[in-house]
């Protein structure tokens, strides 16, 4: 019996184990549930995903031939083609050397805000910007390779090497390499993502990207043409390659960017950072698939680069599908879709759906499969840390954050959870896992014995919230500030919720009806992804609920981010503008070992290094934890070259891990969704596609 059909029949009534009796003294988080329906994960060495090398012969589609380079539009593919392509290696894909044709059909619940990615822009997520984007390095596959192999693959970077003494890095970028318009990629590109976005204060890149990513005091230069020189106050900050990788070192296209940026031009930031708007068609990527077509709330349209610079053994120009499309929709309607076949890929992360998805995954008939990774999703509490100005709260606000930073209010809250309730309100069944907050229980460096968990006790919160100097002074069941604090009016807390995602919303209305019972009353800010971004970003929230990010889920890559190693690396704890970072104690010890476990290069102090800074950080409650589980990627049978047991989410989104470069369709299967058959991306600014 197949593992779908086996948990469609046994899902309902899997009873969760048994928790601990109610306590005020803090334990170990109990060991989760086993579930049988997670797909084993093939190990690979890591020499063996990707080379760069010149091939004797290279080919293309049919098609692009035939209507592009014989009529003089397109020079033959071996022109368009690096000195060096990058190949990816036959015996690492899992049904080999592919064909061409056919659609990737994706359904997304975001918008797209532009094509400007170096200056904060969102191309609505659902996997655009990566199917748009390459950066320095690469990690998405690495969930594949043991962890004593792992190291960021190469990607526009083709290799580096360390000066003797470990502060200098050298990096050779890909040679001939061309943008999707035929334009050359080089180290200016890399400059003027560096220089004009990530070291200009006036521009913050979509994934946050800052100097303090790649170090304090770290310096970029350019070598020559293909050669850039890194420079780090550490010796050997290894670290730093994983940030090199989506998405802080995705640089875009200098020679179009340039045009509206300030430096260069006679405009402003604003005008810079919305220059490049959904209806600009043909942003020139380096990217396997350029945006031809963009229609306001129905759909997204991605043709084949013809200048894309990665290959197949068989020196077959990748990728192997000609389309990708984003249906503007809802994340739960991705789902619903990917499960019906009328979408083809969508990582299943909101459990609410988990259930039903199983059932009809079991079916014979049914389009699309469906494995479970580890359990990598975790939902944190984030409570605003900064006392100093960061946001600019208003006196209730500033209160709000003062009983943030005391630990008697955090335990209380953190107590006060239940987190078995809270994750049963979503899916029942062995999916979740009771998740204290820290380092995914998914990862190599989680370790139990070292997480804090303060069992539910609601009882015994209120006496923590008591110690914090908080009481109900009016007698309407909510506690009050001090007389001296915020007019001694109710503590009333605003919680920042993304608006798109149902889990989300779900699992803040189980936290505000828990708190209530402590004597809290929180109030929901459901604000859409564009916006609750900014919101964070601003400092403008005093809790917020947030899946958390790479940092937690892998530990190696955006490591900084693991505490406020700089002004502007934290989630939740930012320096105000012009400002310094007010550390408490706790937190100051969690920079340090993480600056240390950056700098280390020793695989059992790294080991030792991330079990202190899960004590320190569950123990002080440096977030709270809610719940964890894992996602499950649904696929349509049709496609070829899947990974086993690819996770939704790791080193980066399944759109990535699955490498859709490399995803084919064997051509009996091949369906007619195609919109734009045998056209390419047109010029920059263009009328879509050109035919």
């Amino acid at each position: 019996m197949s593992h779908f059909r086996y948990w469609s029949k046994l899902i309902i009534g899997v009873s969760m184990l048994a928790f601990p009796a109610l306590a005020s003294e803090p334990t170990v988080p109990p060991e989760p549930a086993e579930f049988k329906a997670q797909a084993p994960i093939t190990y690979v060495p890591r020499d063996s995903i990707v080379e760069f090398k010149a091939l004797p012969e290279y080919h293309e589609p049919g098609w692009v031939t035939q209507k592009y380079v014989k009529t003089g539009e397109l020079p033959p593919v071996k022109d368009r083609l690096p000195k060096e392509p990058l190949v990816f290696k036959t015996g690492n894909m899992p049904d080999g050397i592919g064909v061409y044709g056919d659609t990737l059909r994706h359904v997304i619940g975001g918008r797209p805000e532009g094509w400007n990615y170096s200056a904060g822009q969102s191309q609505g997520w659902g996997g655009i910007d990566i199917a748009m984007s390459e950066c320095l390095t690469r990690t998405a596959p690495l969930f594949q390779v043991e962890a004593k192999d792992i190291e960021p693959l190469p990607n526009l970077a083709k290799a580096w090497e360390w000066s003797a003494d470990g502060h200098k890095l050298t990096m050779h970028l890909i040679e001939g390499a061309k943008w999707s318009d035929g334009v050359a990629f080089d180290a200016d590109d890399v400059m003027f993502y560096w220089e004009d976005n990530v070291l200009d204060p006036n521009v913050s890149p979509l994934n946050g990207a800052t100097q303090e990513s790649f170090g304090p005091g770290t310096t970029l230069r350019k070598i020559d043409t293909y050669t850039v020189e890194w420079t780090f106050k550490e010796a050997f900050p290894r670290q730093y390659l994983y940030a090199m990788a989506y998405g802080t070192f995705c640089p875009g296209p200098a020679h179009i960017l340039r045009t509206k940026h300030p430096k260069y031009a006679q405009t402003t930031y604003d005008q810079y950072k919305n220059g490049f708007p959904p209806e600009y068609m043909n942003i020139p990527v380096m990217g396997a698939w350029v945006p031809v077509e963009y229609r306001s709330d129905d759909i997204i349209v991605l043709r084949r680069n013809p200048y894309y610079w990665k290959v197949d053994e068989a020196g077959n120009q990748l990728p192997y599908i000609n389309e990708l499309h984003y249906k503007l929709s809802t994340w739960a309607d991705r789902d619903v879709q990917a499960v019906a076949g009328s979408g083809d890929f969508s990582n299943l992360e909101q459990p609410e759906n988990f259930v039903e998805s199983l059932k009809r995954a079991a079916q014979d008939n049914a389009p699309a499969r469906l494995a479970f990774g580890p359990r990598l999703i975790g939902y944190n509490l984030y409570m605003n840390f900064s006392a100093n100005g960061w946001g600019q709260p208003d006196a209730r606000g500033q209160a709000i954050r003062e009983l943030n930073r005391n630990e008697h209010f955090r335990k209380a809250v953190t107590m006060a959870i239940d987190r078995k309730r809270l994750s049963e309100s979503l899916v029942k069944g062995p999916f979740t896992a009771i998740y204290p907050g820290g380092i995914s229980s998914g990862t190599s460096f989680y370790d139990r014995q070292s997480t804090v968990y303060y069992p539910f006790d609601l009882e015994g919160a209120k006496v923590e919230l008591e110690k914090a100097g908080l009481k109900d002074t009016d007698g309407n069941g909510i506690v009050n500030f001090p007389a001296d604090k915020a007019g001694g009016k109710d503590v009333e807390i605003t919680l920042l919720v993304n608006n798109g995602y149902n889990t989300d919303k779900n699992l803040a209305e189980g936290v505000i009806g828990q708190l209530e019972k402590l004597g809290l009353r929180v109030i929901i800010n459901a604000l859409d992804g564009n916006q609750r971004d900014a919101a964070n970003y601003g400092g403008r929230f005093d809790w917020m609920i947030m899946r958390h990010h790479a940092e937690l889920a892998s530990v190696v890559q955006n490591t900084e981010q693991l505490a406020p190693t700089g002004p502007r690396t934290s989630w939740h704890h930012r320096a105000p503008e012009g400002g310094q970072l007010d550390l408490m104690p706790f937190e100051q010890q969690l920079v340090d070992v993480v600056n240390k476990f950056i700098s280390s290069q020793d695989k059992d102090e790294r080991a030792e290094l991330m079990k202190q800074y899960q004590k320190i950080y569950t123990s002080n409650v440096n977030t709270v934890g809610l719940t964890e589980y894992s996602g499950a990627l649904i696929i349509n049978k049709r496609f070829s070259n899947i990974p086993s047991g690819a996770p939704i989410f790791m080193f980066n989104w399944a759109e990535d891990t699955i490498i859709r470069e490399r995803v084919f369709v064997k051509a009996e299967k091949q369906g007619d969704y195609e919109l734009f058959p045998e056209q390419l991306p047109g010029k920059p600014g263009g009328n879509g596609p050109m035919n």
